[in-house]
């Protein structure tokens, strides 16, 4: 008996639902545009706490503050710390990421800013770097001015071109560094005497004596009319000092104006007999200008808590920025707010001595 072979069912086709594939495709997409997205720039700034430096302490086995000529009194104990805030991102070789920015966002610790609002736009690091190293050096130049006048020690103020406009007047007749001697035969006072001279010459030629490299020279410039109809050099100015003994402040990688009345706190506690902490821990931030008042800055809630970081138990910050000290001060760290050089000396002087401290003025 033979037996009949029954061909073998082939298994049915599966229909293949082109919505599956289309949803996978779909979802890699997906997947790496959100990688992608992570990694793509985002124009934001993040300011986070940076380190603490006691100004009468050393920096790399070195005095931070050394002087040259005159008796000094390095401190043995204690700390006067400037304090400092770390930027990343915002130029165009220093950039964040989208994550690295929504982590910034929900650090309290961090604060984070559009990049327009703290650099020009296309600046580079090398140039913000050049800035910040301009700003620290004319901080130090002010903050031992500021010290020696409190302290009663002369020296000589000059006033001298900081820098000139490629459209300025007196582009191609001045030069930066130049000090100005006299206008029109008149001696140069300061900037208000400059204005009045321009104003009543009426866009007059005038004549300017001034001191280059050592040797006395004469130019004369025709002023320019301002936007507002004042007319204008077309010079940015400085002072320039002489000193009769050399202040030497000594730090790297650091930059800003921000450092000017701690420097001038240290100055003056390395130039006077004693302790002015008492060995208490001291911090700090306040631009400075010659005759000691105390301005405003930037990032001092980080500094706040880079301070307390670094242990200090006393933060000295100007009172313009007291709207930004209310709601951040950190715990332990008593704020004390201060407008000059003075202030702020007699309220180190208070505490290290070891009076009460609960009447110094604070940020409310």
């Amino acid at each position: 008996m033979s037996q009949e072979h029954q061909p073998v069912a082939a298994p049915p086709k599966v229909a293949r639902d082109g919505r599956v594939s289309l949803m996978t495709v779909s979802g890699v997409i997906a997947v790496v545009l959100a990688i992608a997205a992570l990694t793509i720039p985002v124009p934001y700034v993040v300011e986070s706490p940076g380190p603490a430096i006691n100004t009468i302490g050393t920096m790399n086995n070195q005095p931070v503050i050394t002087v040259a000529g005159h008796p000094s009194f390095p401190a043995t104990a204690g700390s006067l710390d400037l304090t400092t805030v770390h930027l990343t991102g915002g130029l165009p070789d220093s950039q964040i990421n989208i994550f690295q920015a929504l982590q910034a966002w929900l650090s309290p610790s961090n604060s984070l800013y559009p990049a327009e609002l703290i650099y020009a736009p296309g600046i580079s690091q090398d140039a913000v770097n050049s800035e910040n190293s301009a700003a620290m050096t004319g901080s130090q130049e002010n903050a031992t001015a500021a010290a020696f006048k409190a302290l009663n020690i002369d020296f000589k103020t000059a006033l001298a071109i900081a820098s000139i406009p490629d459209d300025g007047a007196s582009a191609g007749i001045l030069k930066p560094d130049d000090v100005l001697l006299t206008l029109d035969g008149k001696a140069v006072t300061g900037l208000p005497m400059i204005q009045a001279e321009l104003a009543a010459g009426k866009g007059k030629p005038v004549e300017l004596s001034v001191l280059r490299a050592g040797a006395n020279k004469t130019v004369t410039v025709t002023p320019k009319a301002g936007t507002d109809g004042k007319f204008l050099l077309g010079i940015s100015l400085q002072d320039k000092f002489t000193f009769p003994f050399d202040v030497t402040i000594s730090l790297s990688n650091i930059g800003g104006p921000s450092a000017g009345m701690i420097f001038a706190l240290g100055i003056m506690d390395t130039l006077t007999p004693g302790n002015l902490t008492g060995g208490k821990d001291f911090a700090g931030t306040g631009t400075i200008d010659p005759d000691g008042n105390v301005g405003a800055i930037g990032g001092i809630a980080q500094k706040m808590i880079g301070a307390r970081d670094n242990g200090a138990n006393y933060f000295l910050a100007p009172s313009a920025n007291c709207s930004d000290v209310v709601g951040h001060v950190p715990n332990g760290l008593q704020v004390i707010k201060v407008a000059t050089l003075k202030e702020a000396y007699d309220a180190v002087q208070l505490v290290g001595s070891g009076k009460d401290s609960s009447s110094l003025p604070t940020c409310k």
